[in-house]
């Protein structure tokens, strides 16, 4: 790195923390999890994806995340003249915080995109509306949670439209004016961990841009956030466009024969190391933690190119792509977070049922929680039953998940320190079931003849 040091510290910024403040913020390693187009949307809550429920908040907990990061609209709830919040809104956003603190949650809230009233608006000079916006908005923030301890983290805003270092120093005034609210409201505002997004969240331009953070008079507790969606082709391009087509797999290890057109041309593995570790060597190797806060690529399930050995390879992929980021991330000191939209059909990245609080997607959920994962568990209680079938059933599970909930039928997760992981005698079992359920092999006949 060449001189680095020098360029990224300044005069107005202390950023040099301890080993153990590394740590502080997140649980080791992080399992983080979006509750994605929900408190969001300028239309209001239940818009986009189901309303935020305690039953959810408690599942993702109970699947294995750890950690949740919640995207508000501010904008939209405030009155244009003075500012003011709802009250209303206050008080719900205030219960969802409740319930996933509840659910032993580390909580990062945020201002997000909200109609684009500040990260589509950082020009080369602060717009005083803009700042004024801020400033009352993350007041009235820090004020209602200033009891809330180090479980609840701040992040200033999503994903700002940033391309040079005019619109970096506008956006580090607005930055400026967040810690500044934040801090001054006392209470555990005053040691609360903060959140600035790089520009665009792009890890290259975050790199090459984000040379300078806002002044914080308390020591350590700043962090940088960043996002990753690379290749776009794979992660979130849902038709081919005049600049690329769509790539349905990704990795060295997960090419087509049949579809050699649908292959990952760039960004894969060595792609990825390498810009993670572009945050390790700039900020975190400095003292300065940074969180993926978001990433995913969608799900092609649906997509009439993707029948049998290519939907399982497309899966395959998707999988390793999740796994790789989460256990990159984590071993350079990076916390991720699963970005989920909260939609499950084609070209979703929801690994819940939000409406009923179960598990949708139990090998994603597997991938960047850290676990295998038990096939035929699908709704991670940690026991495969005859639960889990009926949600194989009711979600139109494939042929594939279907034997394999047969096959571990009885299966129990190991407990904490046990490795073993001990079917019971699952045939009979899963006989006696299907007993009740005769309409079992015509549904799989019929998936498997629509494949």
């Amino acid at each position: 790195m060449k001189n680095r040091t020098g360029l990224f510290f300044s005069a107005t910024a202390v950023l040099v923390l301890s080993a153990g403040n590394l740590a502080a913020q997140f649980p080791t390693p992080t399992y983080g999890w979006n509750l994605g187009n929900t408190l969001e949307p300028p239309s209001g809550e239940g818009s986009w994806a189901p309303a935020a429920t305690q039953q959810m908040i408690n599942a993702a907990a109970d699947a294995g995340f750890n950690t949740i990061r919640l995207p508000v609209a501010w904008d939209s709830h405030a009155n244009q003249s003075t500012h003011q919040i709802n009250a209303a809104w206050m008080t719900r956003v205030k219960e969802v915080v409740d319930w996933c603190i509840d659910a032993d949650l580390t909580v990062v809230l945020n201002t997000h995109w909200d109609g684009g009233w500040l990260e589509n608006n950082i020009g080369a000079a602060v717009n005083p509306t803009i700042d004024a916006k801020m400033a009352s908005y993350w007041t009235q923030i820090a004020t209602t949670f200033a009891d809330y301890d180090e479980r609840l983290l701040f992040a200033a805003a999503n994903e700002p439209n940033v391309d040079n270092a005019a619109q970096m120093t506008t956006l580090t005034h607005y930055y400026q004016t967040f810690v500044d609210a934040v801090r001054g409201q006392g209470g555990a505002n005053a040691d609360r961990w903060l959140v600035v997004q790089g520009p665009r969240t792009d890890i290259s331009k975050t790199d090459q841009l984000m040379n300078t953070l806002p002044t914080d008079p308390t020591e350590g507790r700043l962090a940088i956030e960043v996002h990753y969606y690379d290749p776009w082709q794979f992660a979130g391009l849902d038709q081919d466009e005049n600049w690329g087509d769509m790539f349905y797999f990704w990795g060295e290890e997960h090419r087509s024969t049949t579809l050699p057109g649908r292959n990952a041309t760039h960004s894969q593995e060595a792609h990825l190391a390498a810009q993670f570790q572009k945050m390790n060597a700039k900020f975190v190797s400095q003292g300065v933690p940074v969180i993926l806060g978001e990433f995913s690529a969608m799900n092609r399930t649906g997509n009439p190119d993707l029948v049998g050995e290519e939907l399982e390879l497309h899966l395959a992929a998707r999988e390793a792509y999740h796994k790789l980021i989460v256990d990159t991330a984590n071993s350079l000191g990076i916390a991720p977070f699963y970005w989920d939209n909260g939609h499950t059909g084609a070209n979703g990245s929801g690994i819940f049922n939000r409406v009923a609080a179960t598990v949708f997607d139990q090998r994603t959920v597997a991938a960047v929680t850290g676990g295998p994962g038990l096939a035929g568990d699908f709704n991670a209680d940690g026991r495969v039953n005859a639960a889990d079938y009926t949600l194989w059933r009711d979600n139109a599970g494939s042929a594939n998940d279907y034997f394999a909930w047969w096959g571990n039928y009885g299966a129990a997760a190991a407990a904490p320190g046990d490795a073993s992981v001990v079917p019971e005698a699952h045939a009979q079992a899963a006989l006696a079931v299907l007993a009740s359920v005769g309409s079992v092999w015509r549904m799989l006949t019929t998936r498997s003849a629509g494949r």
